[in-house]
């Protein structure tokens, strides 16, 4: 792939980007509450990412300051093939608007929920089909592999969009260091699980917790996916999915699991967590494609947080000349 010649029609202004706001609204929980009609479902996430930027802006959120043994790691340097067309999102609104259901459904209130939670001491496991099952703590997993800050747009599947400076390391890199056997296909990531520290994993839902996402491994070795650690230069917040989390930028936001405790390599397709809650509405590639719409609203636009602009949707949200030629056309759907 090295070799591969790609347009990229797309590398406009490298001056820009878009905050970590908002993940979902999902389809089971809108039904409890009676809230079947889309436009009231975008037209509410919409207007809360305005109230957000507000209220952030005026309690002056924003970048934590990074701990001393984290500081050797800032600023990485900015990898310059990955270039945006807009504007990066403004940090403030990226630091109060999250979806993170482990912690509340109210993403304005995520920011006000995570003070208990402790991204420190943290260990990953690598496991499954692997050469060498183990467990690493999370800041010797970082210092073991090369790291870099990419420009990335990030597009959800509720059609809000941003622009983000992500600081991780090459998800490839990351899987040859984890040597997986050559009849694993897929990599399956689990999330945290604690609900003394996380308030929503505690209440009975149809949530089956802890999170737990998978990708191919052409897909996971593709040069656009990162397994992350930094935003804005600095840690990720818990918001954010500290200290750990995915990045493919392709793909619908949900696709990025954050605050990641386990890398199980595997033969089989991994269940998804969104999938198991609302199969007819989340599949396991979950690919950006404006041409196929979600059953409650259309992708042929998103809506910028923070400044509200719209944008036709693109298809791999703009990334197509990276990934389009790990897909045949019966994969190139939404709920593939």
């Amino acid at each position: 792939m090295a070799n591969i010649l790609r347009r990229r029609g797309w590398e406009i202004p490298e001056r820009e980007a878009t905050p970590e706001s908002v993940y979902l609204e999902r389809r089971r929980f809108l039904k409890t509450l009676g809230l079947a009609g889309a436009s009231l479902a975008l037209g509410g996430a919409f207007a809360g990412a305005d109230r957000a930027l507000a209220a952030a802006r005026a309690a002056g959120a924003g970048a934590p300051k990074a701990a001393p043994a984290a500081k050797a790691l800032y600023p990485a340097k900015r990898n310059p093939q990955f270039k945006l067309d807009r504007p990066l999102t403004d940090e403030k609104v990226a630091a109060a608007y999250n979806n993170y259901y482990e912690f509340t459904e109210q993403k304005e209130n995520v920011i006000k929920v995570v003070d208990k939670f402790k991204p420190r001491p943290w260990t990953v496991e690598i496991a499954g089909l692997v050469s060498k099952p183990r467990t690493i703590d999370v800041d010797q997993l970082i210092r073991a592999l090369p790291a870099e800050e990419r420009l990335y747009r990030h597009r959800c599947v509720e059609a809000w969009a941003m622009a983000v400076p992500w600081t991780g390391i090459p998800m490839r890199a990351f899987v040859k260091w984890a040597q997986p056997l050559s009849s694993a296909k897929y990599v399956r990531t689990v999330s945290f699980l604690r609900p003394d520290e996380a308030p929503n994993q505690a209440h009975a839902t149809w949530y089956k917790w802890p999170y737990y996402e998978g990708l191919r491994l052409d897909e996971a070795t593709n040069e656009l996916a990162l397994v992350t650690f930094g935003i804005y230069g600095h840690d990720l917040p818990t918001q954010h999915g500290a200290p750990l989390r995915i990045v493919t930028p392709w793909k619908y936001g949900y696709k990025s699991a954050k605050g990641i405790v386990k890398f199980e390599f595997t033969d089989k397709q991994p269940a998804t967590f969104w999938h198991d809650v609302a199969p007819d509405e989340y599949g396991f590639l979950s690919n950006v494609n404006p041409k196929v719409p979600h059953p409650r609203w259309s992708q042929a636009t998103e809506h910028m947080i923070g400044t509200g602009e719209i944008r036709p949707t693109q298809a791999y949200n703009g990334y197509a000349a990276w990934v389009m030629e790990m897909y045949d056309e019966k994969s190139r759907t939404f709920r593939s």
